[in-house]
Order: C-alpha cells, then structure tokens, then sequence
C-alpha cells in the first residue's frame, strides 16, 4: 500500500486510510458482518414495530378512549344528579305553595264563617300540609330510590367498561350500596 501512495503522490489519506484500516483490525469490526447485522436490526425493528408496538399502542388508546368514555359519563351524571334534585326541589317548592294557598284560602274562608267553622278550616289546611309534605317527601324518596339505582348502575356499567371486567352480581351489588350511600350523603 505504501508503494501505491508513493506512486499516485496521495500520502496523507492513505495514511488516515491505513489507520481506519488498523482500527478496524483492531475492533475487529467485519464490513460484511456488520451490514448484515444492521439489516437484521432493521428487519427486527420492523417487525416489533408492526406486531408489537402497534397493537400495544392502540390497546392504549382504546384504555384512554374507555376512561375518557367513563368520565364523560360520570359527568353526565354528576349533572343528571343535579337536575333531579332541582327538580325535587321545585316540587317541594310547588307543594308548599300549593299548601300556602290552600291556607291562605282557608283562613279568608274561617274568617267569614263562625268560630267553629274557622277551627274546622284550620284543621283542615293543617292536614292538607301534612298531607303536601309527606306526598313531596314520599315523591322525594322516590326519585332519590330511582336515581340511587340509576346511578348505581351507571356507575357499575362505567367500572365493568374501565376495568374491563364482567362483574358479578355481588360486585354490583356492593358498589350499587356503596354508590347509594354517597349519593344519599
């Protein structure tokens, strides 16, 4: 080699030549060897790139889909929640002003008629109040009762979606109970 340099007046690289030449001997790195295992890298990647990490990917994505899913739901029935206790609320509202009326009326009526009939009109609204209250209270229970297992089963269809887990009729039994006594807090 060093007569080749001498001939052609190129020294200087075939000197850095020689020492790439001498690194590679010392190494003991194999152009052949070493082309084919970057192929083999390459082909390998690909593979896991194809048959691993994609499916490991989008497993992923479906998770963060389904939670996302979960917590829009939840969501909504956080605001479902809220509406029904609005609307409990305006209908005690309407029952008390119902009530008041009823009152209202029966007290210009007592005050016309005698002063039995005045007791007997009282009485009377005072009963028609009971009565109000213990039908807005009752009505109450009931949504409470229908939202209680409404929520109840939303929440365990977003466990069973979140976990991915078919649960057993214990599992949503427990967490209908559990669901209930926080709503009812």
């Amino acid at each position: 080699m060093a007569s080749f340099s001498l001939m052609f007046g190129n020294f200087v690289p075939v000197i850095a030549a020689g020492k790439v030449d001498e690194m590679t001997e010392k190494f003991g790195l194999a152009w052949s060897k070493f082309f084919a295992q970057v192929i083999i890298f390459i082909a390998v990647y690909m593979i896991l790139k194809k048959y691993a990490f994609g499916p490991i990917l989008s497993m992923l994505e479906q998770r963060r889909q389904r939670i996302a899913d979960g917590e829009a739901k939840l969501e909504k029935i956080a605001r479902d929640a809220a509406e029904a206790k609005a609307n409990v609320q305006a209908l005690v509202d309407k029952a008390e002003a119902d009530a008041a009326r009823v009152v209202k009326e029966a007290d210009d009526a007592a005050k016309a008629l005698q002063v039995r009939r005045q007791q007997d009109a009282v009485a009377s609204a005072n009963t028609i109040i009971s009565k109000a209250r213990e039908a807005a209270e009752l009505e109450k229970e009931q949504l409470m009762s229908q939202l209680k297992r409404e929520f109840g089963r939303m929440v365990s269809d977003a466990t069973s979606r979140v976990t991915g887990k078919v649960l057993t009729n214990d599992d949503q039994g427990r967490i209908n109970q559990e669901t209930a006594a926080q709503v009812s807090a």
